[in-house]
Formats: structure tokens, C-alpha cells, sequence
């Protein structure tokens, strides 16, 4: 009859406590034996040693990724100096209590500041730390043999037992045959066979802390190498990849002029339309801007087109296409009639139905009536789908349907002589003096393609031309490491996945000759932690090498129900969870 049962019994003690095991119980894990720590001995080694352990213990390790987490978050709710100079000048003025706190603390600079870069290298150090060992040691693992079969296999918590008239050599080669067949490791050991299989929990955990050192050093070095450049062009109009070039350039602390890749384009045509009607009216269905492009000071030109998340990749740069808007063409002239400027003017969208607002700045070459020389400036609304009059300064539509361009007119000292930088698409109105209608109110107008409005006393004229154009933003990145961070993350995630769903366990199967010369088959399982499996397994392998080795019958058995045993099954012990 067979004999089984898992999980130690009420009167045994627990499987912790039984130094029967042996090696056998040992080794089922890389992680580092938990001991109790004791002060270290007096002087500088024995300091060292215990701050070592500590540091690279899973503990640890788990506490100061918790703190990189935590210390990211002020980065995330704190305007940035590499980020947003100008929002951090917003809240140095708007809190000049807090400001000066902020600075001590480095919170305006999270990522680079001593206190994060600590952490950062702490985590670092307590991986390799931890992790090189394990590896060592599971490669140690690996090369050897799994450990023979405890002495008593009834204190494992998945065991069973039958009898048969097999001999024991023949037991225990088709139970070597069967292990090796289900994929496990197993060999002779002494009168049992040994074998273990699962050792995929461990790659997986050893791959998911390399992992997280992979994302490490990959951020790092994005950040220290990263760069990210702004441009707004109007068609027509090229972009050379020098810093001059840019509406706005920030790059990690050790990037260098040099690492910018040598190209430079063209947007030759931009290309947009949207939804006519629905829920989705207004919303882009094509958003493209064809480009011609060179690599180099005499690459031939080539030709791209650049959508919405789908950048143009020149080397290690990538040439994202994140914004767009209108660039009405207009013509200002002096009281003689002189052309003073002439371009287009791109204006910033406000909204989905792209309301743009700007500012037209003259600067050189104006004269006033009398011939004085002045500046000229024109706070400047378009509306590319106009609603008709007494409608508000909005635009009902992102195409152009009815283009109009609403203007204020001023002279005066545009301020852009005072040395301090200000924005090209806002009007300084500080030292300017508004144009005056017949009625003594602020001279405005509406103008469609084509009109002119008159500025009085024969100051002159602003003509907003027939014609258009349309411009595209553009960002230039460069985000070195970003395909090992990938990988990494890639690799975490399957490393995980190994470590939690795959169970690391060993099986015996011991054979021997009884007292009364009939062979006695006992089979045991042991995994890294409680689980059905173990026990469902083992009893699936008894069941197939019972087959093969089936049971004797009972020497005080009647003969007429002795023809075979009943299969063995591993049942819940007493007291089992079921």
C-alpha cells in the first residue's frame, strides 16, 4: 500500500528546523542568508565590512530605490532650471520666501543636485553589489550536481511510498530516465536519484536586478549627454543644426558643441487638414511637413516627410515635427511710400481652432510723418476661419476659410535697445504709444488678404498681403542610452515575470531493499517556497513510475484483493490547507 502525505506533521518539526536536509535543503535561492547582525569589531575594517553588508543587502537596496522615487517627485512638481528657466523665474518671483529654501535644497535642479546623485550612486553600488555574489554563486550551481536525497525523505513536505517487486537498480534507472525526459537535472546518488529543475527563477531574478543597472546607467547617461532644441520654421525657410540656429537649446551637463550631427533642411510644404464635421471637427487628419535635407557640409539633398510620430532620423538625432500655426505675409510702409518691411509673420495658436496672436515689430528704417525717425508695432490676432462681424476675435476653424487679421497699431521705443531679451511674438507696450482713430479710441482693424489699413496723419500703411504661409515646429533630440534604457525595461519585466511564476524545486527518488527483500520506492519533492505544485508534480511522476515499478502486494494480504496496489497519490496531510 502506498504511503503519502505533504507538509510536516503536527508532532515534526517545521522544515526549517530539520537539520536532516542537510544540503538537500540548501541553495534553492542565490539570495544572501538573512543573519543576525552584530555590532562590528572596533577599527576602520570591521566598520567597513558592516557597512558594506548593509549596503549591499536587498534591504537596503529596496529602501534607497524607494527614496530615488520619492526624491524624483519635487522634479516633477518644481519647474526646473534645465527645463524652464522662465517658469522658474515665475515662481522665484511669485514666492521669494520659498525660493531661497528651494536653493539650498537643490530644487530647482532635483536630478542634478548632491542629494539626488547620492541616492542615485548608493542604488548603483548596492545593486552591483548584491548582484555580482549571486551571479557567482549560481554559476557555481549551475556547473554542479543537484544534492543528494536527505536521509529522511518523510520529512519533506511532499513524499510518498509504495513497494514492488522491481529491483532497485531497475527503479531507480527508469526514474533517472523519467526525471530527464520532464527536463530535469538529475543524476546517481548513492541509492536515490537526484534532480532539480526551475533554474529559471533564478536567471530571471539575476536578470531583473541587471536589468535595473542597465536602466540606470542608461539614464545617467542620457541625462549627462541628452539634448533637445526648439525651432519654428516658415515655409521656405531652412534650419542649420548649429546652437545659433535654435529658438531654444538646453543639453545635459558633459554634451559638447561637437556631438551636434551635421545636417540641415528645408520645409519645403506643410501639409494639414482636418475633420469637416462630428464630435471630431477640428481634429488633424493629415499633419505632415515635407522636408529636403543634407547630411554634411556637401551631403546630396534628400527628401522626408515628417509626421506626428514619425520623426526623420539624421545619425543620432531625431527631428520631431510638435507644433504648427499661420505666417500671415504683411508689407509696413513709411508716409512716402517707402517699403521698410516686408515678410512673413509667424503667430502663436491660442487655441484648437488655431486663433494665433503675435507681434509685428519694425525696428530700422522707419520714419514718422515729419521724418523722424521711430519704431512701429502691431499687436497682431489671426483668425483663419472668421465668423463674420460681431462675432468674437475667434476663429471657428483650424483652415483656412476666411483668413482675417485683426491689428493695434503703436509707435514709440520698442525697448529692444535696452539689451534685455525679450520675445519676438510679444509687444513691449511700456515705452509705446497708440495709434489714434477718427473717434480718439485705439486704432484697430480687421483686414482681409489683400487691404491695407492706414496709419493717421500719414504715418503710413500695413498691407496684409494675399498670400498665407504656414510654419512647423520642430525639436532636435538626442537621447543617448534611450535604446538600452528600453532593453532594460524589456528585460525587467520578463525577469519579474520568471522570478514570480517559476518555481525552483528538487525531487528524490530513493530505492531499496526491504527486511523482507521486497524494494521499498520512496519519492520527495521540495520547492523554494509552499506551493501545489510541488505536490501535484511529484504525484504525476509517482503515478508514471508506478506504471513501470507497480506495487507489491501485502504479505498479510487476502489473495483474492492482492493483484495490485492502489496508485500512489500525494494527498494533503492532516491539518492541510485543501
Amino acid at each position: 500500500m502506498s504511503n503519502t502525505k505533504t507538509g510536516a506533521p503536527d508532532n515534526t518539526p517545521g522544515l526549517a528546523e530539520d537539520q536532516d536536509l542537510g544540503a538537500a535543503g540548501s541553495q534553492l535561492s542565490t539570495a544572501p542568508t538573512e543573519e543576525i547582525s552584530h555590532l562590528p569589531s572596533l577599527g576602520v575594517i570591521g566598520w567597513a565590512r558592516w557597512f558594506w553588508r548593509q549596503l549591499t543587502s536587498m534591504r537596503v537596496a529596496l529602501l534607497l530605490l524607494l527614496l530615488l522615487s520619492l526624491g524624483a517627485i519635487p522634479g516633477s512638481l518644481i519647474p526646473q532650471t534645465g527645463i524652464d528657466e522662465t517658469k522658474v523665474a515665475e515662481f522665484r518671483k511669485a514666492h521669494e520666501t520659498l525660493a531661497p529654501v528651494y536653493d539650498k535644497l537643490g530644487l530647482f535642479h532635483v536630478y542634478s543636485s548632491v542629494w539626488f546623485s547620492a541616492i542615485y550612486i548608493l542604488l548603483f553600488v548596492s545593486l552591483i553589489g548584491c548582484i555580482v555574489p549571486r551571479t557567482w554563486q549560481f554559476v557555481g550551481q549551475l556547473r554542479g550536481r543537484p544534492p543528494g536525497a536527505p536521509r529522511r525523505l518523510t520529512r519533506l513536505p511532499a513524499y510518498t511510498t509504495w513497494r514492488t517487486e522491481a529491483e532497485p537498480e531497475q527503479v531507480r534507472a527508469a526514474a533517472l530516465a523519467l526525471l530527464k525526459k520532464r527536463r530535469f537535472r538529475a543524476h546517481l546518488a548513492g541509492d536515490a536519484v537526484a534532480a532539480e529543475k526551475g533554474y529559471l527563477r533564478e536567471v530571471g531574478n539575476l536578470a531583473f536586478h541587471i536589468a535595473l543597472i542597465v536602466m540606470l546607467i542608461a539614464f545617467a547617461w542620457g541625462q549627462l549627454f541628452k539634448s533637445e532644441g526648439n525651432k519654428l520654421i516658415v515655409e521656405g525657410d531652412g534650419f542649420s543644426n548649429t546652437l545659433t540656429q535654435y529658438d531654444d537649446f538646453k543639453s545635459g551637463s558633459l554634451f559638447s558643441q561637437d556631438d551636434l550631427d551635421p545636417f540641415s533642411f528645408t520645409l519645403k510644404n506643410f501639409v494639414g487638414t482636418y475633420e469637416e464635421s462630428g464630435p471630431n471637427r477640428g481634429t488633424p487628419r493629415v499633419y505632415k511637413a515635407d522636408l529636403a535635407y543634407s547630411v554634411g557640409a556637401y551631403g546630396k539633398d534628400r527628401k522626408a516627410t515628417v509626421e506626428v510620430n514619425e520623426p526623420l532620423e539624421i545619425g543620432d538625432s531625431k527631428v520631431y515635427l510638435v507644433s504648427h500655426g499661420y505666417a500671415p505675409v504683411v508689407t509696413v510702409r513709411d508716409g512716402k511710400g517707402n517699403v521698410v518691411y516686408s515678410d512673413a509673420v509667424p503667430l502663436l495658436p491660442l487655441d484648437g481652432n488655431v486663433t494665433s496672436t503675435g507681434a509685428i515689430k519694425v525696428m530700422d528704417g522707419y520714419r514718422d510723418a515729419k521724418g523722424k525717425w521711430d519704431q512701429l508695432g502691431f499687436q497682431a490676432f489671426f483668425l483663419p476661419s472668421y465668423g463674420g462681424s460681431g462675432t468674437a476675435v475667434v476663429s471657428q476653424f483650424p483652415a483656412l476659410r476666411n483668413p482675417v487679421l485683426n491689428l493695434e497699431a503703436y509707435h514709440g521705443d520698442l525697448g529692444v535697445n535696452a539689451g534685455l531679451p525679450q520675445s519676438v511674438y510679444q509687444l513691449n507696450k511700456k515705452n509705446l504709444e497708440g495709434f489714434k482713430d477718427s473717434k480718439g479710441a485705439q486704432l484697430r482693424e480687421n483686414l482681409k488678404p489683400g487691404e491695407t489699413m492706414k496709419l493717421p496723419n500719414g504715418a503710413g500703411s500695413i498691407t496684409f498681403e494675399k498670400e498665407v504661409k504656414e510654419w512647423a515646429g520642430f525639436q532636435v533630440a538626442r537621447q543617448p542610452g534611450s535604446g538600452w534604457a528600453l532593453a532594460g525595461s524589456v528585460a525587467a519585466i520578463f525577469g519579474l515575470a520568471a522570478s514570480l511564476f517559476i518555481q525552483r524545486r528538487r525531487v528524490w527518488v530513493r530505492a531499496t531493499t526491504g527486511s523482507d527483500g521486497v524494494t521499498v520506492v520512496e519519492m520527495a519533492g521540495l520547492g523554494r517556497s509552499e506551493s501545489a505544485k510541488v505536490p501535484e508534480e511529484l504525484g504525476d511522476l509517482a503515478g508514471i513510475l508506478y506504471e513501470q515499478a507497480p506495487g507489491a502486494p501485502d504479505a498479510d494480504a487476502d489473495p483474492a484483493d492482492s493483484e495490485a496496489s492502489p496508485d500512489p497519490q500525494v494527498v494533503p496531510a492532516e491539518g492541510a490547507e485543501k
